[in-house]
């Protein structure tokens, strides 16, 4: 996979693909991640990519021409699957979007800033908006590495268990049954004897009670899913 991200504030991307599992996938070759500085491609001498809002109002908007020029760019090198801008009012991201995304091959990432991109942006480029809460950020940058991360963790070979993304949170709707570990008895708060069992068929059911329950309890609207 190739994720080109268009930002105005590149290197406060870059953090979070340089450490973990974004950056061992990025070092075995499995995803490419690139970074594109909007004021790389402004005609402005400043190297201004926003401007007043027509009909006046408080707030800059980023400007289409910048947008434009990178944009086709990099479709002249290749074919995308998505143009996805990161914008408040986009849908909100969600288990099923990052597994959907995941099985693309070329994606493209633009960052919102300011009060946001010019809507000839939105209307002749972005394929899909996606958003990552009810919420405003200063800028989509926080929002596309969510995004990344969602995304590349599912790509095969990325985690060193194929199958752990698929018992995370959400995957079926349900949140993850309580997970437990070393010691079996710490200050008396024991771990539930049915997992020293060894009977896999009934751990794997007490796993999935365990996580209608906890759905029940903490997120009961996912159930109506």
């Amino acid at each position: 996979m190739r994720i080109d991200i268009i930002t105005a504030l590149p290197d406060l991307l870059k953090s979070p693909f340089q450490d973990s599992i974004l950056h061992r996938a990025i070092e075995a070759n499995i995803v490419e991640v690139y970074f594109h500085n909007l004021r790389d491609y402004t005609s402005d001498r400043y190297k201004n990519i926003d401007d007043y809002q027509f009909g006046g109002g408080s707030g800059m908007v980023m400007l289409i021409e910048p947008i434009d020029k990178c944009i086709s760019k990099l479709k002249k090198e290749r074919s995308y699957d998505e143009v996805i801008y990161m914008t408040p009012d986009g849908e909100t991201l969600n288990q099923g979007i990052a597994n959907q995304l995941s099985l693309k091959k070329n994606l493209i990432i633009l960052c919102g800033h300011y009060k946001g991109v010019d809507q000839r942006v939105r209307d002749h480029f972005v394929t899909r908006e996606i958003s990552i809460g009810d919420y405003v950020l200063s800028g989509g940058e926080l929002g596309a590495a969510v995004l990344c991360d969602a995304v590349i963790r599912l790509i095969p070979g990325v985690l060193g268990n194929e199958t752990s993304a698929l018992t995370d949170s959400f995957q079926d709707n349900l949140l993850a049954p309580p997970i437990y570990t070393r010691p079996r008895d710490y200050k008396g708060w024991k771990v539930p004897e049915i997992l020293f069992s060894g009977n896999f068929p009934e751990i794997e059911k007490w796993r999935e009670d365990q996580a209608y329950l906890r759905t029940k309890e903490r997120r009961p609207d996912l159930l109506d899913n």
